[in-house]
């Protein structure tokens, strides 16, 4: 291991707008500055070639981590696993901080940088000797939902140079650098594995899927059967459209049952809710007052009293507001004005009445 150089950065280099221009903005402020690129898959291999021409140009030392068997491993498998037991997930967050940041700590430790840098659109602050995520300043990019995981550790080190930007300002930096063959490139995936329809995903993925799941009963909230659906890991808590079903009316997924191989339909209005179970909480710090909490991304936040433990090993916690579409598998990021304090896994919410005080 390399003794690491304070003014050193090693950035998570996609070679595409946020990265290059964390590059330059790191350079410009006088770091030592490297990249890495993650194979995470087979598609990851271009990716990884035009970082290694943007790295020449830039003059800086570039790595390639071909980390497919990991991500596979971390990342894919549970992320297919939590469809066939009725979860919606969200491998971002766990991705963030099992692969891409440990292995940016990782790979810095060998290679002697101090910092380790990222093109999220977030902000880390230090208050009290605790790190501390904070919403970036472009709201239409914020990151932070899907960062809640990150371990102190890994906040005490790493740079966040766009989080007092805003996209277009990064798109102009680029240009005034010359770099307008990398401005005008596309946004990444939301799920970077994914090119398509996770429906197909999951059938490349699980040899006979629809014979082993599918034909189950779409049902309503008194348990009658309405038709039958195609298998319940193609639905998601909320979905209307692509049901395969006409009913006469406006019907939305509800509840899933993997044991009973059912998918609940129903009104718009029975998927609003005061009240959600979640799991696997952390925080940062004690419990504060004061919260809001963000059941998906880019969903707005909702105040919220602190989360209750039940003693099953999930907390309840009370909405000040309504909610729709709580969806289990998803995140709960809570939040203290814009920053993040917080986060756990929205549970299976089947028992929640008993958890719910009478006069509510």
């Amino acid at each position: 291991m390399t003794k690491p150089v304070k003014k050193s950065v090693l950035v998570g280099m996609s070679g595409g707008i946020d990265s290059t221009a964390v590059c330059c903005m790191l350079l410009e402020q006088g770091y030592r500055v490297e990249g890495l690129t993650f194979v995470t898959c087979d598609s990851g291999l271009d990716a990884a070639a035009d970082a290694a021409l943007l790295a020449t140009r830039l003059g800086i030392p570039h790595h390639v981590a071909d980390v497919r068997v990991r991500f596979r491993e971390t990342v894919v498998n549970p992320f297919v696993d939590s469809y066939l037991s009725g979860l919606t997930p969200n491998p971002c967050v766990n991705c963030n901080r099992l692969v891409k940041f440990a292995l940016l700590e990782e790979w810095a430790d060998r290679l002697g940088c101090h910092h380790i840098a990222t093109g999220h659109y977030v902000k880390v602050q230090e208050n009290g000797g605790k790190y501390y995520i904070v919403t970036g300043d472009d709201d239409r990019k914020d990151q932070s939902y899907f960062l809640w995981r990150l371990t102190q550790q890994q906040l005490s080190r790493v740079l966040f140079p766009l989080g007092g930007m805003e996209k277009p300002q990064v798109v102009e930096y680029l240009d005034s650098k010359g770099m307008q063959h990398v401005s005008r490139g596309g946004e990444s995936m939301e799920v970077c594995f994914i090119p398509g329809d996770y429906r197909d995903f999951l059938r490349e993925n699980v040899p006979g899927i629809d014979a082993r799941f599918g034909d189950g009963a779409f049902v309503d909230s008194a348990g009658r059967v309405l038709g039958r659906h195609k298998g319940y890991p193609f639905y998601t808590i909320g979905q209307r459209k692509g049901l395969g079903i006409a009913l006469g009316y406006p019907a939305y997924v509800i509840k899933i049952n993997p044991a009973k191989n059912t998918v609940m339909l129903g009104s718009e209005e029975q998927l609003v809710a005061h009240y959600m179970l979640v799991e696997e909480p952390e925080w940062t710090g004690g419990l504060p007052d004061g919260l809001t909490v963000r059941v998906r991304y880019r969903s707005r936040p909702i105040g919220c009293d602190a989360p209750v433990p039940t003693g099953d090993g999930r907390w309840l916690v009370r909405l000040h507001i309504p909610a729709s579409a709580i969806t289990p598998g998803q995140s709960a990021v809570f939040y203290r004005g814009n920053t993040v304090v917080g986060g756990a896994f929205i549970a299976d919410q089947r028992g929640i009445n008993q958890w719910i005080p009478e006069n509510d």
